[in-house]
């Protein structure tokens, strides 16, 4: 099979990279990250407590199960604790491909996107994980993504374990609990939301009753400055044209900006985020049509805007919008084609402004940073487009218009859009 072949070749090269047999491209070794930081949290973890004096540190307290994970392969006394992460990513990434497989070949009637599925979503795995290059296999992003991507697809026939599933996420890395935001609405809300907060309180409360330090990540964030690549970022990579005095210093595990104004750009990304928390809740009030696509529809909506908006935008975070976008890619019914496929252009921009001409962003100059403004633009419009999309698709619907039925009365005839939606809902009730 051509889709499997592609991601076998592609894949090995990625590994090629990570093991240091290929160099990666601008020189920069991306693998310290879990060679030091990673391994380094593992030792303390392993101790029985969270590495809450690291301010590397700033994740909730599941990510170390992530941490740990290559213990399992070390404790053989074959790979190292980096070779062992490594495989598991590459693991992580296969299994995200079998789920998008399994996916576009699924029918049945309990399916509400029974018959409309598309192996474009497969395609765009395939070929958005190579595109941000050797990155996405050096951080523990991917293992998140393999999280989100399985409950957004078994949402519709399994929705306990959808809500579990994105709970486990929350509790990795925070993000996945978006995928709350588009659950339609009665029973399976109830049964997601409830399965997700059961979750979360179970595996919190047994972090923080066994190993001191789970819930530190809470007030961790919150002397972050504004990081290089963010969106905001771009404001200050101009100011530095114009004779701004300030510099780039290592803070928190990531190159962040210090200096005049730069508090004050990091404030208007925090109210940024406010709005766009707003902007959702509001989506999620007005919404009446939910299709098949729409849980993950507003999933790619919710995380473009909060990426856009971060005071924080690290190239592995690509590799979650890959994921979703991979998975509307899946269903027909989505709205968000445009959105999805622009995401994977951005992955592609990515990789040329890290790790290729990173040190050109650090200095705010040559092609990396004119990339990374680029880059940028295409992830807001994107965002933009998404909010866009599913707010028409799930709000904006035509009214139903009355009309003459003959001989006497009135019928109610819908949109053709709404029509798919109350068709999606009722196969949906039904299968239920």
């Amino acid at each position: 099979m051509a889709l499997v072949l592609v991601w076998t070749v592609t894949r090995a090269v990625l590994l090629l990279y990570v093991f240091k047999v290929f160099t990666v491209p601008g020189g920069m070794d991306i693998t310290t990250d879990v060679s030091v930081i990673y391994h380094g949290w593992y030792e303390q973890l392993s101790s029985g407590t969270f590495p809450s004096d690291d301010v590397t540190w700033q994740y909730p307290p599941a990510a170390a199960l992530v941490i740990f994970s290559p213990g399992l392969l070390t404790g053989l006394g074959l790979l190292s604790y980096a070779s062992a992460f490594f495989v598991l990513a590459c693991a992580a990434d296969a299994v995200v491909l079998g789920l998008l497989l399994y996916a576009a070949r699924r029918r049945g009637p309990r399916d509400p996107g029974a018959g409309s599925r598309s192996r474009a979503g497969v395609w765009a795995w395939v070929a958005g994980v190579p595109l941000l290059g050797p990155t996405a296999y050096a951080r523990y992003d991917l293992m998140v993504t393999v999280l989100a991507v399985a409950a957004l697809l078994a949402a519709a026939r399994h929705p306990r374990a959808a809500g579990l599933l994105a709970g486990l996420g929350a509790l990795v890395k925070v993000w996945p609990v978006l995928l709350l935001l588009g659950t339609p609405r009665g029973r399976a809300t109830r049964v997601i939301w409830l399965s997700a907060l059961v979750t979360v309180l179970v595996v919190t409360a047994g972090f923080a009753a066994t190993m001191p330090g789970a819930m530190n990540f809470l007030s961790a964030q919150g002397g972050r400055g504004t990081e290089v690549e963010s969106v905001g970022s771009l404001a200050l990579h101009a100011a530095r044209q114009f004779g701004w005095e300030g510099q780039v210093l290592l803070r928190y595990g990531s190159m962040e900006f210090v200096g005049p104004g730069v508090r004050a750009v990091s404030n208007v990304a925090v109210v940024l985020t406010g709005v766009a928390f707003g902007w959702l809740l509001l989506w999620r009030l007005r919404a009446r049509v939910w299709t098949s696509a729409t849980l993950a529809d507003a999933a790619l909506a919710a995380v473009l805007v909060f990426v856009v908006t971060s005071r924080v935008l690290s190239p592995q975070y690509l590799v979650w919008l890959v994921g979703l976008a991979a998975v509307c890619l899946t269903l027909r019914a989505s709205c968000q084609r445009v959105p999805a496929w622009s995401v994977l252009g951005a992955a592609g921009l990515t990789q040329l402004e890290f790790p290729a001409w990173f040190a050109d962003v650090v200095a705010s100059e040559g092609a990396g940073t004119a990339v990374l403004a680029v880059r940028n633009v295409v992830l807001v419009v994107a965002a933009v487009v998404a909010c866009v999309r599913l707010w028409r698709s799930a709000v904006a619907d035509e009214p139903a218009v009355p009309r003459p039925r003959e001989g006497g009365g009135v019928s109610v005839s819908a949109s053709p859009r709404l029509k798919g939606g109350v068709a999606a809902a009722r196969k949906s009730a039904s299968g239920r």
